[in-house]
């Protein structure tokens, strides 16, 4: 296989924080950053567009990556713009210079839709790969999607869905479904677009949401998981929430900062957080706001944690940004440091990571390169028709954050 090897583009380059910052924020010794934002990859054929851009990072001299450099793997899918979450096959992409160059995206046939009956496919979606330590294996979740006529089944199954990345041959191996509990329940559940974390002892904490396939409003909880390097295997779940209002509680992400567990979650109407410890137990979930009280804006999208061992960190979109244009006011991305004891962002310490330039930004990653340096990860979501007057053209986005100390989480 020939790997074609492109250059990512270095945009802009967003210094330190403003004087609008706290005393305590901008002193000397506080914990900031940088932005450097890049581009892996751009184009747009008007018909297609490439979504759900997420990347895991396998450190430098662990099994698969002999060399000096972090080797990160974006995985991506496309879109049909005529349809409603119409996806094709994940593909793959790497760069094992930090982003100074990427491959051109590679199509991954273990991905291809399955034909599960007259004109209904399966296929994976929502992945997002993530270095697992104890096993040495880039292990990645998701969960799958039924299509009848090319149309999303509105009555359907749902499973979370794994696979483990062979870094010799640049490809994913054969995924597999996480097998439930055999209850109603669990008959829709899945891992799509969540942020996992994983224990010092190899356990895995995967947030999920679930309902019966014919409910309307889906709760969250978190499972934990064992995996051998191979298969992931259900050992129990924690709390499960919900919330009445329309679809409930949906694409959970978890984190995990100081001795708390803190888990941001999906909601038509507005986004919820709460936190706990163990990270199987929570207390009840509260709308997202402000540190003055007023709500965060941010509704029927996700939202993700940056963690730092010094600060937590939430990457979000919200109303108010002179975006009233763009699709559920999905752009332009937004990061903010998070009061851990009040559950509620800073608002001056709020910077933008992505600009908006008409398209969406809702479904991105976030990834630990190392010690020093956490990407965000966003594509231009080409719909409605016409975003690209305002200026997108489906780059994929990479908003490397450069941290003024280490990270003591990850060294």
């Amino acid at each position: 296989m020939i790997w074609t090897r492109v250059a990512s583009a270095v945009i802009v380059l967003v210094c330190f924080a403003s004087s609008a910052v706290s005393a305590a924020e901008s002193a000397p010794d506080a914990l900031d950053y940088r932005v450097e934002l890049t581009t892996a990859s751009s184009g747009f054929d008007g018909q297609t567009c490439w979504v759900h851009a997420r990347a895991g990072a396998i450190p430098a001299a662990a099994p698969g990556n002999p060399g000096r450099a972090t080797l990160v793997v974006m995985t991506m899918q496309k879109l049909l713009l005529t349809g409603s979450d119409v996806f094709y096959p994940l593909h793959n992409l790497w760069t094992d210079d930090l982003g100074g160059t990427w491959t051109e995206p590679q199509l991954q046939p273990v991905f291809e839709r399955q034909v599960m009956g007259d004109e209904i496919e399966m296929t994976v979606c929502d992945f997002w790969p993530k270095w697992h330590a104890a096993s040495g294996k880039l292990l990645g979740t998701g969960h799958t999607v039924w299509y009848e006529n090319n149309r999303v089944m509105p009555v359907r199954k749902r499973h979370t869905a794994y696979a483990v990345y062979d870094p010799d041959s640049h490809a994913w191996l054969p995924w597999n479904e996480l097998q439930m509990p055999d209850e109603p329940r669990f008959a829709n559940a899945g891992g799509g677009c969540t942020q996992r974390f994983d224990l010092s002892n190899g356990d895995i904490l995967l947030p999920i949401y679930f309902k019966r396939p014919e409910d309307k409003v889906s709760s969250t909880t978190v499972v934990r998981c064992r995996f051998d390097g191979a298969k992931l295997r259900y050992v129990e779940h924690g709390d499960e929430l919900s919330v009445d209002v329309p679809r409930g509680f949906g694409e959970p992400s978890l984190a995990k900062f100081g001795d708390r567990f803190f888990l941001t979650i999906r909601n038509d109407v507005k986004g919820y957080v709460t936190s706990g410890t163990g990270g199987l137990r929570f207390d009840p979930p509260k709308p997202w706001t402000f540190d003055d009280g007023t709500e965060l804006g941010n509704y029927n999208t996700q939202q993700h944690w940056v963690t730092h061992s010094d600060g937590l960190f939430l990457v979000y979109t919200r109303r108010g940004a002179d975006n009233d244009h763009v699709f559920r006011h999905r752009a332009p991305l937004f990061m903010a440091r998070v009061d851990p004891d009040r559950l509620c962002v800073l608002r001056a310490t709020e910077r933008v990571l992505v600009p908006e330039r008409g398209a969406r930004l809702g479904n991105f990653g976030v990834t630990d390169v190392g010690p020093a340096e956490t990407w965000v990860t966003a594509a231009e979501w080409m719909q409605p028709q016409g975003v690209e007057k305002r200026g997108s053209n489906n780059s994929i986005w990479v908003a490397k954050l450069k941290w003024n100390r280490p990270n003591r989480a990850i060294e």
